[in-house]
């Protein structure tokens, strides 16, 4: 395989579901842009024009809508959102419309099939309405499929999933992510949903984690090991549907489980994942769960601050510590276990 940037994956995912489907359009603040929504867009508005390629006024909500209607008669549309937070000005038609068409109108194809792309904008001091990930807000309703794919591979594999499936899906982009370089099939390839991934295998705690999470979770996994504990680290790929299968199969070997995301604790995705387990193999659990979120609050303007607001390694170094006590308790300390973390992807 060659390797690819995340940002990269999506756009020949783009690009090469709009040659295989005249249907598919992209519509998005700033798609037509000389950057291309971070470079994603840039080849499909050079490849297939103004036509195909629409760039939006500040519209969310009635953009949501047309797109909506364009899948109801039969178009394909890909819309954009440079900032995840603004797809909230989009719920109601997503929510109300989209999730909701199968059931209320039937049809052969069970659904409207519209993609939304939200970028989640961390990283430079954006503040509390440009930083937010929304996934387990969309996840909440039934009708959507939501994925956060983590690496290039699946950057584009979920895209060409979704841009060739008949389901309303929203995919959550972490800005982080777009640098994070990997081995992607050159051809179209489909991810499906509902199916997670071992990133890391372990036989101590499984840390179960989402988007950027993952990577978190993995140099976490490095230093942990130097300590003599081995971690599981599961890559969900798709919040709604959720493979509860291998989150289960995980614990049940681990018997602990810490669930990292990059939202908060409250009614969100590590709430979910976290009641998965107890529901189905509570007798597995040898320590309580922990969780690895945001703190209880908007994200502060501050970078320094932001940077201290977002959970890291280091928490999951500190989540994993604490529910293998009776593990760690015997080992040797580590004097660099906080060393690392938070290099560039």
């Amino acid at each position: 395989m060659r390797t690819l940037t995340y940002w990269q994956a999506i756009s020949e995912a783009t690009v090469q579901c709009m040659e295989a489907d005249e249907k598919i359009f992209i519509a998005g603040e700033g798609v037509d842009d000389v950057k291309g929504t971070f470079g994603t867009t840039k080849e499909a508005f050079d490849r297939f024009g103004a036509k195909r390629v629409i760039d939006v006024p500040n519209s969310e909500n009635a953009t949501a809508g047309i797109a909506i209607g364009a899948a109801a008669a039969g178009h394909r549309p890909l819309v954009v959102h440079t900032r995840a937070d603004f797809m909230f000005l989009a719920l109601d038609p997503l929510v109300n419309l989209a999730a909701k068409w199968r059931y209320m109108y039937g049809g052969d194809k069970g659904g409207v099939p519209v993609v939304t792309r939200g970028v989640v904008g961390r990283g430079w001091g954006q503040g509390a309405t440009h930083s937010q990930s929304p996934h387990a807000t969309f996840a909440h309703y039934a009708g959507l499929h939501v994925a956060t794919p983590a690496s290039p591979a699946d950057a584009k594999g979920m895209l060409v999933q979704a841009l060739t499936g008949d389901a309303p899906v929203v995919l959550i982009e972490n800005r982080n992510l777009y640098p994070l370089t990997g081995e992607v099939p050159e051809e179209a390839t489909p991810v499906p949903f509902g199916v997670g991934r071992y990133a890391r295998r372990g036989t101590d705690v499984t840390v179960v984690a989402a988007s950027l999470m993952v990577h978190e979770a993995e140099r976490a996994a490095e230093q942990l090991a130097r300590r003599g504990i081995s971690v599981e680290v599961v890559d969900v790929r798709s919040i709604r549907p959720l493979d509860e299968g291998i989150i289960c199969e995980s614990v049940a070997k681990t018997g602990r489980l810490v669930v990292a995301d990059t939202s908060w604790a409250r009614y969100g995705f590590a709430a979910e994942v976290a009641a998965v387990v107890a529901e189905q193999i509570p007798q597995a659990l040898l320590a309580p769960v922990s969780r690895v979120t945001l703190p209880d609050s908007p994200a502060p303007v501050s970078r320094p601050l932001e940077e201290a607001f977002h959970p890291g390694a280091q928490g999951i170094v500190d989540a994993c510590l604490k529910v293998c006590d009776d593990v760690a308790g015997s080992l040797p300390a580590l004097s660099d276990v906080a060393a690392g973390f938070m290099g560039p992807y």
